[in-house]
């Protein structure tokens, strides 16, 4: 076993040098390029240090680079040695450019192509960089006690939460494969897969994932890549006779035998590995999106109302959770993993809970800065008196997927203005988005400025996206949309569900977000001559009042937060405690 990570940065270097490459890239996705992993795919972790759900690293035989976004820096800086590693902004400075700048004329650059899309080669090749794809991953190489692959069963996931039958599902797929002129799709996001089949499981952590591959084709039928170890019999007869199901080991084969036909692949969402194996099977490789992102986005009738049943129970938790906040006052002992672990726990008193969605995100002043931040033994500390506490965490039910995020005030002293204003800026850009009607055919990137709109007046902002796309006992974070500015130009519809969370981070102080899940519905407008849509809330859950200047709303904004909080009184009140229940009235009092 190979003890510290510098031993482990120069035991790569050395398999790098016998499989001839001058460097290699390491992300941290698995071979679905999915956000969640399981522990057998945790490579940049165990490299690096760095546990933070989106990043790379870049190896050469004298310097090493690791990349991050925006909600990672801080903890990016935390978890790895500066005297190893270069730290470095993903988007400021992409990895592709920092390569060209570092790596020797000619060096051969590895990658793993079941690690890499298509688009992200291509980022590479364009810089320049002479790329070489390896068939045995030299981390997996030198990670000599690496954890075995995952074995969740796969299960079904009945009608009455799933809403339509895995028979139409693959006919709709089949239909617009048809419509394409495409024979059939490769679908490498277990997403997709869930959703097509109608099947869950428990292969990663907080999403119910069963990991698998899937060829979707045009005639309906649908081939199953999984280990059969975890397809029992009642899945087995769940999937139908129209599903075949094969192992992992029979997806190169069954590539070959597309030879001639035209699949679609995500250049941007699946392996680049497939399109290399079906070129090389002679198969016409089309890029376009996986087909069931779309259609999965659009929650129907019964995953609507499956949602907000699961928001009305995940309400309770929630509640009972500031309420104990309030009731346990700073300086009594708790801290950011006992806050943490109580929710969990209140969550696990609620019907049908199967887990949190991610993480819990339980930071106290400083630590409420690093956009997701994750506690540990070595970092947690005391919730303190008179300071910002920002606590975001979701949970899974079968008939739904949550998250949310409160910013509250420890007390008992009053909050500083300067603080209170900068979350009455964030507030107002939530209720701006909460209370948005647009045209149909806008994309998440139109919307995201008006959740900005008051940080901007003064200065401030924030280094995340406004929002992201839920999934229905899914992932917590679900395409094809997402509200900003670098969201991919799909049209928002009907049926999704979106986050709302704008915020703001002042690094060694404190952060600030607000956090609801949103519904997106058709609106009448009597004046419009096309299609509008609007938002409902499915969150409910106070603000805290404290934090709010009353002064810096509008009259409208000031309606929409006393009506929410009306609503958030009304709907979870009946089911609390009479204590917390007349704790919710007074967190819930009309601000005007």
């Amino acid at each position: 076993m190979i003890e510290t990570k510098r031993d482990r940065l120069v035991a790569l270097r050395q398999e790098l040098a016998r499989q001839g490459l001058d460097g290699f890239i390491v992300p941290r996705s698995d071979e679905h390029l999915g956000e969640y992993v399981p522990a057998s795919a945790e490579r940049l972790a165990w490299l690096t240090g760095f546990t933070g759900s989106a990043g790379l690293a870049v190896v050469l035989a004298d310097k090493a680079a690791v990349f991050t976004d925006g909600r990672y820096v801080l903890q990016l800086a935390a978890q790895t040695d500066a005297d190893l590693w270069e730290r470095r902004h993903i988007t400021d400075e992409p990895p592709p450019g920092w390569l060209a700048a570092n790596a020797p004329t000619g060096a051969k650059i590895g990658y793993d192509p079941l690690l890499i899309s298509e688009e992200g080669l291509a980022r590479y090749t364009e810089a320049g960089l002479p790329m070489q794809p390896v068939s045995h991953n030299p981390v997996d190489a030198v990670w000599s006690d690496r954890p075995p692959p995952p074995l969740a069963p796969a299960v079904p996931h009945p009608l009455e939460q799933a809403g339509r039958s895995a028979t139409e599902k693959r006919e709709q797929i089949a239909g617009l494969l048809r419509e394409a002129r495409h024979d059939a799709a490769v679908l490498s996001d277990p997403a997709s897969v869930a959703w097509l089949l109608n099947i869950r499981g428990g292969d990663v952590p907080f999403t119910p994932f069963a990991l698998g591959f899937a060829l979707a084709h045009a005639d309906g039928g649908t081939e199953l890549f999984m280990d059969p170890a975890k397809l029992p019999d009642a899945t087995r007869a769940w999937l139908g006779n129209t599903v075949s199901v094969a192992g992992r080991d029979a997806l190169g084969p069954a590539l070959a035998r597309l030879a001639g036909k035209r699949v679609r692949v995500d250049a941007s969402g699946s392996p680049v590995w497939f399109a290399q194996k079906l070129r090389e099977a002679g198969a016409i490789v089309v890029a376009g999106p996986d087909p069931c992102l779309l259609p999965k986005a659009c929650k129907n009738d019964v995953e609507q109302q499956g949602a907000r049943n699961a928001h009305a129970r995940d309400a309770v938790a929630v509640c009972r959770f500031l309420h104990f906040l309030a009731e346990a006052g700073p300086g009594r002992g708790e801290t950011e993993m006992s806050a943490a672990a109580k929710l969990l726990a209140l969550r696990q008193q609620v019907a049908g809970f199967r887990g949190e969605s991610f993480p819990a995100i339980s930071g106290a002043g400083e630590h409420g800065a690093i956009i997701h931040y994750r506690v540990t033994e070595e970092s947690n500390r005391p919730i303190r008196p008179n300071e910002v506490y920002l606590i975001d965490s979701g949970a899974q039910f079968p008939d739904g997927t949550t998250d949310i995020t409160r910013t509250v005030w420890t007390g008992p002293g009053e909050p500083p203005a300067a603080i209170r204003q900068q979350v009455t800026r964030v507030m107002k850009g939530h209720i701006a988005i909460a209370t948005l009607v647009f045209p149909q055919g806008v994309g998440g990137a139109h919307l995201d400025a008006f959740a900005r709109r008051a940080l901007w007046q003064v200065g401030l902002d924030y280094d995340h996206g406004t929002g992201h796309g839920v999934g229905s006992y899914l992932s917590v974070h679900e395409g094809p949309v997402s509200l900003s500015r670098l969201a991919r130009p799909v049209a928002i519809a009907p049926g999704m569900i979106l986050s709302n969370e704008p915020g703001y981070y002042l690094p060694g102080s404190h952060g600030i977000r607000l956090e609801n899940l949103l519904l997106v519905h058709e609106t009448s407008l009597a004046a419009a001559s096309k299609p509008f849509l609007n938002f409902e809330t499915l969150t409910l859950a106070p603000f805290d009042r404290r934090l709010i200047d009353r002064a810096m709303l509008d009259a409208g904004e000031l309606a929409w937060l006393d009506g929410y909080h009306a609503r958030v009184l009304a709907e979870v009140g009946p089911h609390l405690d009479p204590p917390v229940r007349e704790w919710l009235a007074m967190a819930c009092a009309p601000l005007t």
